[in-house]
């Protein structure tokens, strides 16, 4: 559940931003999110359905003065959801699934706003000498 994952190049990305309503914590979510991510797992990972791996990240509040641009300190959501698919119409056959939408309908009532954008992979990369495991993904040290 926890474990490094691998990407292979080539690979769709989909990045769904979540704002929170007001008075909802991660705690509150927590649950909730995790059983639609077990879902999209169990149901269409590897060739049942072109899922290859997911994260899920909270807003910690740092901005980086060095990589970012423009007048803007904050963010417009709390948490993001990053999947990794074969193909992008495998992402839409997936969330078109019955179950799938009962647990998104679930998050979904604890959110003000979701927004969820498609990535083409352009490149990707690991510094000489990192480590490696036997499919090519760096890991860590």
């Amino acid at each position: 559940m926890f474990g490094p994952i691998t990407i292979p190049f080539g690979v769709k990305l989909l990045f769904n931003t979540v704002k929170l309503k007001p008075g909802v914590s991660y705690d509150d979510i927590e649950l909730t999110l995790a059983e639609m991510c077990s879902v999209v797992k169990e149901t269409y990972g590897n060739d049942k359905g072109g899922f290859i791996a997911g994260q899920v990240f909270r807003f910690s509040g740092f901005v980086s003065d060095e990589g970012s641009l423009g007048a803007g300190r904050g963010t417009d959501h709390d948490v993001v959801i990053v999947t990794y698919w074969r193909s992008f119409e495998q992402h839409e056959r997936s969330h078109a699934d019955a179950v799938f939408r009962e647990k998104f309908g679930a998050l979904a009532q604890m959110c003000s706003e979701s927004k969820e954008l498609g990535y083409d992979m352009l490149w990707q990369g690991a510094p000489e000498g990192a480590p490696v495991d036997v499919k090519g993904a760096a890991q860590p040290a």
